[in-house]
């Protein structure tokens, strides 16, 4: 039996309830979209939690019938067969409200900023960077998710040295979160006369959209130049003679964005700027919490290599959780929801462990 902190489940129900009074009662609007919010983020686990107690209320009917000597055979025996179906249910619906209880990263719905850059490999790394840029774009697709590429610089060969594209949606953080670090690929490139198998790789980083009251760039902090630049063409670049090149000087931290208009590169190049400096401040703040940081899958750490994608063997393994699986093809495709889903269970289980220890 797992063991739920009644309390909290108490409070839970109990500002459900006053959030359906004061919604009801036809508070201004934006009060009430605030309001709102909340109530449909505690919707589900509330629902659970009647559901849990009325589970309860009849497991304890079912065991008073059973106790009173005074029942018939016929009702003693329907209360022995429906009483197992309960208690299946109750356990049921506890593990989906601990899970419901977790912390929660306060970024999990916030959309996403993904950044693809080829790494050791060369061409072939390019190419890499462009089949992995494909697969992230058609699981959004087949999630609802937007897809809008920021910046791109092309391979010589096609594919890309980088590529970054904004990802908007319903929890789009929370589902792509764990796909920071190095990814691994081991294929024959059509370069390769002798059939050998080459190993190159790419980097990717997910970074959550950071908004204004999140984090204060000041004036004084920022370096902007512009300069002309010109890109190779092709469908995600344009020629341009407005580049911007941002740089945080306390950080040093520098972007560059190359599209058509000036005023358009300063505005994506300042949230880029913005999503890596909260990135940087929420892994500073992960530190200071756990300096094992072991509830987390991986470190998060942009050189951890977390994935290989064996072209031969029509494979892909996920080295954070030891998940191998033999349909490479349909990954590629954008078919990712079993690894997501395997990885975010493994951070709830952690976290699970790591509430149990504390």
């Amino acid at each position: 039996m797992i063991s739920l902190p009644r309390d909290r489940m108490d409070q839970v129900v109990k500002r459900f309830d006053m959030l359906e009074a004061q919604m009801a009662a036809g508070p201004a609007p934006e009060a009430y979209v605030k309001m709102a919010s909340e109530y449909a983020d505690i919707q589900d686990m509330v629902g659970k939690i009647r559901a849990l107690r009325a589970a309860e209320h009849e497991r304890t009917d079912l065991e008073a019938m059973l106790a009173d000597k005074g029942t018939d055979a016929e009702m003693r025996a329907l209360a022995e067969a429906d009483l197992p179906q309960v208690e299946e249910r109750i356990e049921a619906l506890e593990q989906e409200i601990q899970i419901l209880l977790l912390p929660r990263d306060a970024a999990d719905e916030r959309n996403a900023i993904l950044e693809i850059r080829a790494g050791t490999g060369g061409d072939e790394a390019a190419l890499f960077a462009g089949d992995l840029f494909r697969m992230y774009e058609r699981y959004a697709a087949a999630r609802g998710w937007r897809f809008e590429v920021v910046s791109a610089s092309e391979g010589e060969v096609g594919g890309f040295k980088e590529i970054i594209a904004t990802v908007s949606g319903k929890g789009v953080f929370a589902h792509l979160k764990f796909e920071s670090g190095v990814h691994r690929v081991q294929r024959v490139p059509e370069t390769e006369g002798g059939g050998r198998i080459h190993t190159s790789a790419a980097t990717v980083a997910v970074l959550p959209e950071a908004e204004d009251v999140d984090i204060e760039i000041r004036t004084e902090d920022i370096r902007i130049d512009t300069m002309r630049a010109s890109g190779s063409g092709g469908q995600h670049v344009n020629t341009t003679d407005s580049a911007v090149r941002i740089t945080h000087i306390p950080t040093g931290i520098m972007v560059v964005q190359a599209e058509k208009s000036q005023h358009q590169n300063r505005a994506r190049a300042m949230q880029i700027l913005r999503a890596r400096l909260y990135d940087m401040e929420r892994s500073r703040a992960d530190e200071e919490r756990s300096s094992s940081r072991k509830s987390q899958v991986g470190s998060g750490d942009r050189s951890e290599r977390i994935r290989t994608y064996n072209f031969p063997q029509g494979r892909v393994t996920d080295h954070r959780i030891n998940l191998t699986l033999y349909k490479l093809d349909r990954v590629m495709e954008g078919e990712l929801d079993e690894i997501v889903d395997a990885l975010i269970a493994d951070h709830q289980s952690k976290l699970l462990a790591d509430m149990k220890e504390g």
